[in-house]
């Protein structure tokens, strides 16, 4: 399954649940986004040719993450870019995302490993705008399709 999670048409997140399934590639993010993600199923003995990548110059103007979640449960907190909570989600191993735009947070509902990859090189302290998490009592958990 897919989720996409939009805010005023922006879409802050993209969810690839760890249930989807599909024969073949495709590819979840528009060619403008400067992280790509994408899913491939290939059958036994398919091959991808070798293949080096050329130098392209890139302008990278926001950090996007995408998060394996290896083991455990994660609950993910979304803000608007003015940091206004929106809502939040679980993710649960196996699952994947991709932050696009927008702000949020974390909590780790159990022990959990995740694996982190974005875009370098990092810029240290500013590279992000750090801001108070939503209060607990104020939490709304979305409803997944």
């Amino acid at each position: 399954m897919i989720e996409r999670i939009l805010n005023a048409g922006k879409e802050l997140a993209l969810i690839i649940r760890r249930s989807f399934e599909k024969d073949g590639i495709e590819f979840f993010t528009p060619g403008s986004y400067s992280q790509q993600i994408g899913y491939m199923k290939r059958a036994k003995g398919y091959a991808i040719p070798p293949h080096v990548h050329n130098p392209v110059v890139r302008e990278v103007q926001y950090t996007k993450e995408v998060l394996f979640i290896k083991s455990g449960r994660v609950r993910v907190d979304f803000y608007s870019d003015e940091q206004e909570y929106l809502e939040s989600t679980v993710l649960a191993a196996g699952d994947v995302i991709l932050l696009a735009f927008g702000g949020h947070g974390f909590e780790m509902l159990e022990e959990s490993e995740i694996i982190e990859v974005k875009q370098g090189p990092y810029a240290g302290e500013s590279d992000k705008t750090r801001f108070d998490a939503v209060p607990e009592d104020r939490i709304v958990l979305r409803k997944s399709p």
